[in-house]
């Protein structure tokens, strides 16, 4: 158990961008339960992610500006994609969802294949670098992440249907699966709003944000004393939060 390493430098940045993930994730996390389609996320955040591999084998300049639009593009047609499927065969919907992810999935990997750093960039999609996150990430992260708090607030998203929501969606999961990755972007909406299923209206969503917190402060603290990898450690802390937080709800509700 290494204590030096709780070094509030790298931690805290980290800690603040789990925060900022949570702020948006965890309303819309309760959206993606309430409407059946679990496995959006992924897909969403796999086709956002072929869009930063696709800027990179461009040759553009990791990070830029462009590199954000082409990621923010490429979700965006994602998300008009899904809400033309929504319309065509709302049933099949969810099987729909599943296939977009695996053909992104292995579009990324066919784009990487002549890559010689392919296997890192792929690992770097899936587990992110929160460790390494910095004040410009932060500062797009915190400024996309209000907007769309700004939009659900007001009610700009419910009015576009279901295209509004598959948009917020999409520019929710592109600002933060480049920072955190597929893995914590898909756990940062599900697990929240699976442990607090038992629960009902404000208490629901101040429980989801305090799962959130803590799994994100417990995790990045673990993975620091056992020098284990951050994104894999918070992710099994977020569960046993919500483990414990369901196991805590009223008994007239569906378990979890």
């Amino acid at each position: 158990m290494n204590w030096s390493a709780l070094d509030w430098g790298i931690l805290g940045p980290a800690l603040i961008a789990g925060l900022l993930v949570l702020a948006t994730h965890v309303p819309l996390g309760m959206q993606v339960l309430d409407r059946g389609i679990v496995f959006i996320d992924l897909a969403i955040a796999q086709i956002a992610g072929l869009g930063v591999i696709g800027a990179d084998a461009l040759g553009l300049p990791e990070g830029g500006v462009a590199v954000q639009v082409a990621a923010v593009s490429a979700a965006l047609l994602g998300a008009l994609l899904l809400t033309w499927t929504e319309r065509r065969a709302p049933q099949q919907q969810e099987a729909l969802i599943g296939v977009m992810f695996i053909l992104a999935a292995c579009a990324g990997i066919l784009l990487l294949s002549g890559n010689p750093h392919g296997g890192e960039h792929l690992k770097d999609l899936l587990v992110g670098q929160i460790l390494w996150v910095n004040t410009a990430q932060l500062l797009w992260l915190a400024g996309v992440s209000a907007l769309l708090l700004f939009a659900l607030w007001r009610g700009w998203v419910q009015r576009l249907g279901r295209f509004g929501f598959y948009a917020a969606f999409a520019l929710a999961v592109t600002a933060s699966v480049q920072l955190v990755g597929v893995y914590l972007v898909f756990s940062s909406l599900i697990i929240p709003a699976l442990g607090t299923r038992r629960y009902q209206g404000r208490r629901r969503h101040l429980m989801a944000y305090a799962i959130g917190a803590l799994g994100y402060a417990s995790g990045l603290t673990l993975s620091a004393l056992f020098d284990l990898p951050s994104g894999a450690v918070i992710v099994w802390t977020l569960a046993a939060c919500a483990l414990v937080a369901a196991t805590m709800g009223g008994p007239k509700s569906a378990p979890l």
